[in-house]
């Protein structure tokens, strides 16, 4: 009797578990339709200013700006900033980045450079106090971000590296390339990498615009739209990246209750069946010690 109850309070307990991820999973395939439709909306945007910043700056000739300071050969200072998510039951998602941040400031600390860590997500925070390693700043973005947020970090990091206060700045985040790839990327956000020189026929192809007023005086209001966009749309891939991984995880663990379900029945079954089988053998041996 006692092996049966035993069996029928896991029954019950497993059930309210798939019922949880079940819910779990819904929500996560809500969420991850809204934060796909933000980043679709907002990646033409992104390609389409970076696109028109490196023609310009090609059409600028020996222009420089000082977002476009290349970096020193010797020791640096970098700043990093690891967006992860604020809450767990996403798979892989945090592991992935957070070992991918932590291997890159290790090669960067390796090579003689000094960091300085920001953080966006708890996940991170918590991880990087558990390696014992100082966080400089916590931002609070959310499932949602928005632009002004992400535009004041942005802002900061670009007066910072203007100033001479830094000698780039790396963003750590997932980017979202499909609902079944998703890659750990360590993105270069400072400084902005100049058009590399190419002089075939199809790169002669696109320059295409006649630019009014000149290309230079364009590029002092695109280039710091483009940090800021950039930005922003690492945030959106991040938050995307996160959904589609927690609806995966949120099926798997769904599916892995529905099996567990079926093989508990299955013993409750077989257990109830050998107590039955019991009962009767000893109701029999019991009517036959009295004939």
């Amino acid at each position: 009797m006692g092996q049966i109850r035993t069996i029928k309070k896991r029954m019950v307990a497993v059930r309210t578990i798939q019922r949880i991820t079940k819910t779990m999973q819904m929500i996560a395939t809500a969420r991850f339709t809204a934060a796909l439709q933000r980043a679709k909306a907002t990646r033409p945007y992104t390609d389409r200013i970076r696109d028109l910043s490196a023609q310009l700056a090609s059409a600028a000739g020996e222009f420089t700006h000082p977002l476009m300071r290349p970096e020193p050969s010797g020791a640096k200072r970098e700043v990093y900033l690891v967006i992860s998510s604020d809450r767990g039951l996403c798979g892989a998602y945090n592991g992935n980045v957070l070992k991918n941040g932590l291997a890159s400031i290790r090669r960067s600390n390796t090579s003689g450079n000094t960091i300085r860590l920001e953080t966006a997500g708890r996940k991170a925070s918590l991880f990087f106090k558990f390696a014992k390693l100082e966080v400089a700043a916590k931002h609070q973005i959310g499932d949602k971000p928005s632009y002004d947020a992400v535009n004041k970090i942005a802002a900061d990091y670009m007066r910072e590296f203007i100033a001479g206060e830094c000698d780039a700045v790396r963003v750590v985040y997932m980017r979202f390339v499909s609902n079944s790839r998703q890659v750990p990327e360590v993105m270069t956000l400072l400084p902005l990498q100049p058009p590399a020189a190419d002089g075939s026929a199809k790169a002669a192809d696109k320059q295409v615009y006649e630019f009014s007023p000149d290309a230079a005086t364009l590029l002092e209001a695109l280039l710091p739209k483009t940090v800021s966009v950039s930005l922003f749309q690492a945030f959106n891939d991040a938050v995307v990246s996160e959904q589609v991984m927690r609806m995966v995880a949120m099926k798997a663990a769904t599916d892995n209750a529905a099996g567990l379900g079926r093989m508990l029945k299955r013993d409750f079954n077989r257990a109830r069946q050998t107590k039955i089988t019991t009962e009767l053998t000893e109701i029999v041996g019991g009517a036959a010690a009295l004939e």
